[in-house]
């Protein structure tokens, strides 16, 4: 119907509260309740929402009389540096180590048009096509569907991809992985979407089209997933290259920060 949901409004606050304290915002204290009530234009109540929600992601510390202070445990400082790598390869790799998934679905099919023109192969070409959801300790990440070539998918099925990522099992197979094409945009969650990460339908997801291939240019896998922004952010640190008048700028240094 075209309508678009909000995200409830301590949820929204909970999201700035939190980029805050990434930021270091709040190094000597939160202002308390009624200041942050004030501050947003909510009730009390709503406030009170949003640092439980920080609370339980072990963000901040709540004490009587000593108020609301930033805690960064060792745990969530460690998935900061080890998120932040040098390779997409890697990074993409990484995170699939670093969270669980749920496979939905897994089974081999004809590849249609759309599929075929990805992975360059001729329509109607067996391909393996498996579904997933994965999370980190705070709750579903993403929802993320690939293709693959049977031929490539035949070492490996729902059992496996539960629990290794699926280009481990590509190169365990004897793929070897080259490159990777990336496109990231956003859409809005759908009803099915919305009910496997846990969001309100119409909200605002991070949409991302990879295109995998072998050392040899073959595509090898072609993924689309949908990435929660409230628990994944990609960063690019990029240099300049030639003169000013270029304005030319490349990516040195890919990082995914996932929560």
């Amino acid at each position: 119907m075209g309508t678009s949901l909000p995200l409830p409004k301590y949820h929204q606050i909970y999201l700035v509260l939190r980029e805050q304290l990434q930021e270091g915002r709040f190094a000597d204290g939160l202002p308390g309740e009624l200041a942050l009530a004030d501050q947003f234009g909510v009730a009390r109540v709503t406030v009170r929402k949003a640092l439980e929600q920080l609370e339980n992601e072990g963000l901040i510390e709540r004490a009587p009389g000593r108020g609301t202070t930033p805690r960064m445990p060792a745990a969530a400082d460690a998935r900061g540096a080890g998120a932040r790598l040098t390779g997409l390869l890697e990074n993409i790799v990484n995170m699939g180590l670093r969270t669980s998934v749920k496979v939905l679905s897994c089974e081999t099919l004809a590849a249609d048009d759309e599929v075929a023109a990805a992975l360059q192969l001729a329509p109607g070409t067996p391909v393996q096509k498996a579904v997933r959801v994965r999370s980190t300790a705070q709750g579903p990440l993403s929802l993320i569907t690939t293709h693959v070539p049977a031929d490539l998918a035949a070492g490996f099925g729902r059992r496996e991809l539960g629990r290794k990522p699926l280009l481990v099992l590509l190169e365990a197979s004897g793929v070897r992985i080259g490159s990777a094409v990336q496109t990231i945009s956003a859409q809005l969650a759908d009803a099915a979407t919305a009910r496997h990460l846990d969001v309100p339908v119409g909200s605002a997801l991070l949409a991302v089209t990879r295109l995998v291939r072998d050392e040899a240019e073959r595509p090898v896998q072609w993924l689309h997933g949908l990435y929660r922004p409230d628990r994944y952010q990609y960063r690019m640190q990029l240099s300049r290259v030639g003169s000013i008048d270029a304005k030319l700028w490349v990516s040195t240094e890919l990082s995914a920060q996932f929560h």
